[in-house]
């Protein structure tokens, strides 16, 4: 089994029981993937991109248990350590941990994005989002000004809502 798929089924088992976030989880990992593929990066950046989309909302249980609230803040706090471990039990290379963790830490984070992994991974986690939150045409099309980048999300989120 190759690692990214270790990792899925990893947080499948981790979010037992909680249908919509493992769907969630799997829309975002599909949504970054198809982006970092048809931007072609580089086989490295690529595995980290997918496996920030598969981990990045690893906190949200832990933070409705310990705060009673998963705020993107609280997910950006917990997330991090939470996301190391589980890449380090399954074999992650050091800077692959480190740059999923970091990516976890900073996903509610929009105005300090640092490379195309982070971009595709805040462009996909709004697709989802946005769909699964009903958001009106006024929203999207907000979102798709201030934070689409990528060519690839761009398109989709333009087929996707109909802009």
């Amino acid at each position: 089994m190759s690692m990214l798929n270790a990792l899925l089924m990893e947080m499948i088992r981790y979010d037992r029981g909680d249908a919509g976030r493992i769907q969630h989880l799997l829309k975002v990992y599909g949504f970054a993937r198809l982006i970092a593929e048809s931007e072609h990066l580089d086989p490295n950046l690529q595995f980290i991109t997918e496996a920030a989309a598969i981990v990045h909302d690893i906190a949200v249980r832990l933070c409705e248990e310990k705060y009673g609230d998963c705020s993107g803040k609280l997910q950006e706090k917990e997330g991090p350590a939470l996301a190391e471990e589980m890449l380090g039990r399954l074999g992650a290379a050091p800077d692959v941990k480190e740059r999923v963790s970091f990516l976890v830490g900073h996903h509610h984070t929009y105005d300090k994005i640092d490379g195309p992994d982070y971009q595709i991974l805040v462009e996909a986690d709004f697709l989802v989002n946005l769909a699964e939150n009903g958001a009106d045409r006024d929203s999207v099309l907000h979102t798709y000004r201030e934070i689409f980048r990528t060519d690839t999300g761009r398109v989709i989120c333009r087929e996707m809502f109909g802009l």
